[in-house]
């Protein structure tokens, strides 16, 4: 069995920390280096139901994308909810670590997963990383069909391909639009509106678009009418949890390691039910 220290070498190969914003908080949370790793559990979120999911299945390595700390904080005392989760975490010799915005970037990354769920061919990424030669990593992707489809199909299609949430897939535009190129954002894609612009795709498929971006992006036709489809933030960023566990299962087979990869599917997305307006439109 490998070393964590081994292991963790491994994924700092797939994603360097320094390719990580400067804002985020990613790397080894917890863990003792020489502590040996058998089992692996991939997840989006460090949350309490997930680090006992860990527990449960004997994981000695937890690998989610959402750090526990990203602001920092003085005190890891149990009564706390993400001091709680430190606490079980090193009471069962389990370690964390965190691939956040350098997942992101990656090549493949967030978005190359989401649009595999979605069956979309990835053309590029939608804002390339200018340290990358071979301009291949970055943040989101611009991605074609390999036939039109409306809007409404695109997100019949999401809803039927991404992980079941409460909130499903909202649109913004004409349900009857054709779409032949899409770009996609794991996580919350509104900060990218100019980007997906310049990109001229018909469609933008992201998570937590807010009301005044949104609307702010339809009402400006200075290129070509867009339509936006909002997702569950969990459910765009979960199938990356499935491609990553088969990159560390590659790993481990070509280590001669054996660890045993799983991917939770325990949905830790925050919205728990969803009651349609009467006489909304569908």
């Amino acid at each position: 069995m490998p070393r964590l220290s081994e292991v963790i070498a491994a994924l700092e190969n797939l994603w360097p920390a320094e390719r990580a914003e400067s804002w985020d908080a990613v790397g080894t949370v917890a863990g003792d280096p020489d502590q040996e790793v058998s089992r692996v559990l991939f997840a989006v979120d460090p949350v309490q139901e997930i680090v006992d999911e860990a527990v449960k299945l004997g994981a000695d390595l937890l690998i989610t994308h959402h750090p526990l700390y990203l602001r920092g904080t003085t005190t890891v005392a149990a009564h706390t909810f993400k001091g709680r989760v430190v606490h079980t975490l090193i009471k069962h010799d389990i370690a964390l670590h965190v691939a956040h915005t350098n997942a992101d970037t990656a090549d493949p990354g967030v978005s190359d997963a989401l649009a595999g769920a979605l069956g979309l061919r990835v053309v590029r990424p939608l804002v390339p990383d200018p340290t990358d030669p071979e301009g291949r990593r970055g943040l989101g992707r611009v991605c074609e069909l390999d036939h039109p489809v409306t809007v409404a199909e695109l997100a019949a299609r999401a809803a039927a391909r991404l992980p079941a949430t409460a909130h499903g897939i909202r649109v913004a535009g004409d349900a009857e639009a054709t779409v032949r190129t899409v770009a996609v954002s794991g996580g919350s894609g509104d900060s990218l509106f100019d980007h997906v612009r310049a990109a001229g795709v018909d469609a933008f498929l992201t998570a937590d678009l807010r009301h005044h971006p949104a609307s702010e992006f339809l009402a400006d036709r200075a290129h070509r009418p867009l339509a936006l489809l909002d997702a569950a933030h969990w459910a765009t960023e979960w199938p990356w949890c499935e491609l990553a566990a088969t990159q560390l299962d590659e790993i481990s087979d070509r280590h001669g390691w054996d660890l045993r990869v799983h991917v939770s599917r325990t949905v830790t997305d925050p919205w728990t039910s969803h009651s349609p307006s009467p006489g909304a439109p569908n």
